[in-house]
């Protein structure tokens, strides 16, 4: 696209997933759009499940750019896109559709992207600090971008912690596909601490309810991310804000993730600042959201 031409053009992108009405998505979005100045741009929310997502996508028209999907239809979008990059193909998910100049649409997982650079900006992890072990409670779809996001940060291994070790296997397919020696531990028959004590890193999908009791023991883990942002502060979030201050949540996952999908759909730098300025002003200012 050039950005002069694109500027007042009238272009469409949008989230796909069910349900999305209360996503703060379009709050990025469209205050990307201001800030570039990209005044013939807008974005909104779509109602689509995974079944009706290839013939929503199909019946798009040229005017759009992109698409952001959520569940629970993004195992769906990388399936139908006609390419797809590395990352997306080693989550087995698709958070991102692009449309290029031929019409055909180019898949990604952004989602790596959100877990990385949270950790990195709010979760405190250094960097080039290469090698060690992470722990991850929970494995579906959000954990498997969080293996994905790992490898990316130079984790060698993964720990993943379920309640039925038998629903395990999409994120344990994505961390050996990553690249990362995974070990899969059921829950109850798991001593937490003792796990945590031999972690850097711990990313935490499950419902706060299921980690209290053990928020404790889990908070010794120096990064941490808890995908959970509302209600806030879960016990996880915290027992570790006041043990070293430094905690990463889903809502800078859902900030960082957002930059690439802006990049990839309008082909300019997303503004950053903006963005995050207008995601605080959204949620009350209740969240730091700091940038890398």
């Amino acid at each position: 696209m050039s950005t002069e031409a694109g500027r007042g053009a009238a272009r469409r992108a949008g989230l796909a997933g069910s349900p999305v009405r209360h996503s703060l998505s379009p709050v990025l979005h469209n205050a990307a759009y201001a800030a570039l100045g990209l005044s013939g741009w807008r974005y909104d929310t779509h109602e689509v499940d995974a079944d009706s997502l290839p013939g929503f996508v199909a019946g798009l028209g040229p005017e759009w750019a992109g698409l952001s999907v959520t569940m629970p239809g993004k195992r769906v979008a990388l399936d139908i896109a006609d390419v797809a990059t590395p990352r997306a193909r080693v989550v087995g998910a698709a958070n991102t559709l692009t449309r290029a100049a031929s019409g055909r649409w180019h898949a990604d997982c952004t989602d790596v992207d959100g877990v990385a650079d949270a950790l990195r900006a709010a979760g405190g992890l250094r960097a080039g600090e290469g090698g060690g072990t992470a722990l991850v409670l929970g494995a579906g779809g959000t954990a498997a971008a969080a293996v994905a996001a790992l490898a990316e940060l130079g984790l060698t291994e993964v720990r993943l912690v379920v309640r039925d070790p038998a629903r395990a296997g999409e994120a344990e397919s994505a961390a050996r596909r990553a690249g990362l020696a995974v070990r899969v531990h059921r829950w109850a028959d798991t001593e937490l601490g003792e796990l945590a004590t031999a972690v850097r890193v711990l990313v935490s999908t499950a419902p706060p309810e299921a980690v209290a009791r053990d928020a404790a023991a889990l908070a010794q883990v120096p990064c941490v991310l808890d995908v959970i942002y509302h209600p806030w502060p879960t016990p996880l979030a915290e027992t570790a804000l006041e043990r070293h201050g430094r905690v990463a949540t889903g809502l800078d996952m859902l900030l960082h993730q957002s930059f690439g999908q802006v990049e990839q759909f309008t082909g300019l730098s997303a503004p950053r600042e903006a963005m995050r300025d207008a995601l605080r002003e959204a949620t009350g200012h209740t969240m730091p959201l700091p940038l890398n």
